[in-house]
């Protein structure tokens, strides 16, 4: 049963993966291409280890549990860290002057 919760989220975490890949490389501007990056690959990246984590507990022992402990500390550290420096990229983008896309019908009103 572990295994199948294991690959289920290892999966999960996948798709979540491509989705940012898609992102990035079909949105227009510099401001949605991080918006893909920040949000699909910071769940992407909790799934998968989540995944291995569980994976992880199939011999159940008190070393397999601290192992899995430990990378839900680094899930934890992914979830604060990744949003965060998205966030530093776009103000940087902003403060050199960025601006974001705007359709071509938009520029003509």
């Amino acid at each position: 049963m572990l295994d199948v919760l294991a690959v289920l989220l290892t999966l999960g975490g996948l798709v979540f993966f491509a989705g940012a890949t898609m992102g990035i490389l079909r949105f227009p501007d510099f401001y949605t291409r991080l918006h893909a990056a920040g949000k699909l690959d910071t769940l992407g990246a909790l799934l998968t280890m989540a995944g291995l984590a569980v994976y992880n507990l199939h011999p159940f022992s008190i070393t397999t549990l601290l192992t899995s402990l430990k990378i839900g500390f680094a899930v934890g550290f992914i979830f604060i860290a990744s949003p965060t420096a998205t966030h530093a990229i776009v103000d940087a983008g902003v403060r050199a002057g960025l601006r974001p896309w705007v359709k071509q019908e938009d520029e003509q009103k």
